[in-house]
């Protein structure tokens, strides 16, 4: 199945890895397609409540001003996604990456909304490195998007590579560890159950 790039938020693969998770529903008429739509969208806005969408989930998805502290509501840019990932963690335990765009496209055939993450450092620590185990060059991009009577729900991760950069030995290890066996295990089984969520 194709990208469904209709806002242009996924950036071009040019280097590293690629983990794509993808599924679609198709509706009896347009109209229904659309009501789906806007229920999913808003969904996959609803960050705080992934992990009651991805069945046995995988990590735990909290978002957060740029101090750490809990925000309520829907995804916007700016804002950071805290991931709790069991097993060793980075910066007290938790990867965190930042909303770096949000964009919505809308036509009488198509819409689809976009949310394209990056890894950063930690809120408060002081550090350079980011406090995930991809590098500052990795992202994700959330998509959801309809034509017609078909909606499509994908995630996209690209240009992925391990975070090597840490200070720590034991995030060095973790890092280029989860880095390497995440792009093709975790972050598929991870994003396939948001996406199959997203669609249910």
């Amino acid at each position: 199945m194709e990208d469904k790039n209709y806002t242009g938020v996924v950036p071009a693969q040019v280097r590293g890895d690629a983990v794509t998770a993808q599924g679609s529903r198709r509706f009896d008429d347009d109209a229904e397609a659309m009501a789906f739509f806007s229920r999913a969208e808003n969904r996959l806005l609803d960050v705080n409540h992934w992990h009651e969408l991805a069945g046995e989930v995988l990590a735990y998805f909290t978002l957060t001003n740029n101090t750490g502290e809990s925000v309520a509501g829907l995804a916007r840019e700016g804002l950071l996604l805290k991931i709790d990932i069991p097993g060793p963690g980075s910066e007290e335990g938790f990867d965190w990456v930042v909303i770096e765009e949000l964009k919505k496209i809308e036509s009488v055939d198509l819409q689809s909304t976009a949310l394209r993450v990056r890894p950063v450092p930690a809120p408060g620590s002081g550090d350079d490195e980011p406090a995930h185990f991809y590098d500052d060059k990795s992202t994700s991009t959330f998509t959801v998007t309809r034509e017609g009577n078909i909606v499509t729900v994908a995630v996209y991760d690209r240009n992925i590579a391990p975070n090597t950069g840490s200070d720590s030995l034991i995030d060095k290890v973790r890092n280029a560890i989860t880095g390497l066996i995440g792009a093709k295990a975790f972050s598929k089984i991870q994003w396939q159950s948001l996406v199959d969520g997203l669609l249910n």
